[in-house]
């Protein structure tokens, strides 16, 4: 059974080239998908097409399929095409011709804006709580590392004299910072979009959207119909571009600590549990964790421009397109979930070796301090400066 079946058969190339993957990708949204079901049969019920005892029992339905599924036995079927599908089929085999109800009043079209606005809303809220626990980590780290001073750089060259602490707590800030743009995006998520339909509203039916935006805990309603559909794949990058300023940060502290735990630095060293080696050269620890942490920067930031790149271009409503806008959204989330809890960890096993990280701060480090005592004598600081340089 297809959602949209009008009794002939589709072309079993067309079907697979269309599904994609995308009812692998449709797991993760079941939950939402559920929820999303339980609150519009109760629009469906105060609307007066359903009794209450039906809908308390699509409610029980869904809600078992919510438990099945956290268990791992609700799995979605290639010829299901998607997530909402096997929701439905799984209603009429439980419930017969009540399963068919839910449908009422909502499209596909709402139905997945409204999944993927709770699945991406509640992944967000995660990743701000794995950016605070990174940020603690970062400022306890640098409490215990308060008194060891470290060359600062500027064009890769020494400059002036720092410490690993301040190093440290800018990139604590910088998560702080960071959970600006998570607000803005979990600001624009919350806007419910069921009970719009294809994009142009649902004739007939009086559907209570404010009573499913509380459901949901929507703070407000996305009132046009149409820019529901045109905000999808727009909301998503908007997410993407939040979630890569977190992976931009972490891209530079692992080219800072790559380079700082080079022998010929030695600043910090990564244990050997952190640690791969070579198939080759018996002596070699690699810190394959960060390359690999950097790396997946490049597949964020790419992420965003391929959901930009897709909707580019696409006329107003509902265009087939957006479903690519999915992987790349849920692979980031991903990344991310992934990345800072193990950033985290390095972090707080990072090993610094205090005497390389003083014998660093050479003489030269400290000229412009020179200069500006010469200023404090009453000496100009140009001519402060030239002076100081022809140390140097």
């Amino acid at each position: 059974m297809k959602l949209w079946d009008k009794g002939y058969r589709l072309d079993k190339d067309v079907e697979r080239y269309t599904v994609r993957d995308d009812y692998r990708l449709d797991q993760a949204l079941i939950r939402y998908d559920c929820d999303a079901s339980i609150a519009h049969a109760g629009a469906l019920r105060k609307a007066g097409i359903l009794t209450e005892t039906e809908r308390r029992k699509l409610a029980r339905a869904l809600r078992r399929i919510r438990q099945l599924d956290q268990q791992g036995r609700f799995l979605i079927a290639p010829g299901d095409e998607d997530g909402h599908t096997a929701i439905e089929k799984f209603l009429v085999s439980q419930l017969g011709a009540l399963g068919k109800k839910i449908h009422t009043a909502r499209s596909r079209n709402d139905q997945v804006a409204t999944a993927i606005r709770l699945y991406a809303r509640d992944k967000l809220r995660g990743v701000e709580r794995a950016m605070d626990t990174f940020a603690s980590t970062l400022r306890r780290k640098a409490v215990k590392l308060s008194k060891v001073t470290m060359p600062g750089y500027t064009h890769a060259r020494k400059a002036m004299p720092s410490s690993f602490a301040a190093w440290l707590e800018a990139f604590a800030e910088s998560m702080q910072d960071n959970k600006i743009t998570t607000h803005a995006a979990l600001e624009l998520l919350d806007q419910n979009p069921l009970g719009t339909g294809a994009g142009y509203g649902i004739p007939v039916f009086g559907i209570d959207r404010r009573q499913t935006a509380r459901d949901l805990g929507f703070r407000k309603l996305q009132k046009s119909a149409l820019y529901v559909q045109n905000s999808r794949g727009k909301f998503e990058a908007i997410v993407v571009s939040a979630l890569s300023n977190t992976m931009c940060d972490v891209n530079k502290m692992c080219t800072d600590l790559i380079m700082f735990s080079m022998d010929e630095f030695g600043f910090v060293k990564l244990p050997r549990k952190l640690c791969t080696g070579s198939s080759i050269m018996p002596q070699k620890l690699n810190p394959d964790v960060l390359e690999m942490a950097r790396a997946q920067y490049h597949t964020v930031i790419a992420n965003e421009f391929l959901i930009k790149g897709t909707i580019g271009n696409l006329m107003s409503g509902y265009n087939r397109d957006l479903q690519i806008t999915k992987k790349p959204l849920m692979e980031s989330f991903e990344i991310v979930e992934n990345t800072l809890p193990i950033m985290t960890r390095v972090i707080d096993l990072l090993e610094v070796d205090q005497e390389k990280c003083r014998q660093a701060c050479t003489p030269e480090i400290y000229a412009t301090e020179e200069a500006y005592r010469l200023v404090k004598s009453g000496m100009p600081f140009r001519d402060a400066y030239r002076k100081i340089a022809e140390k140097f």
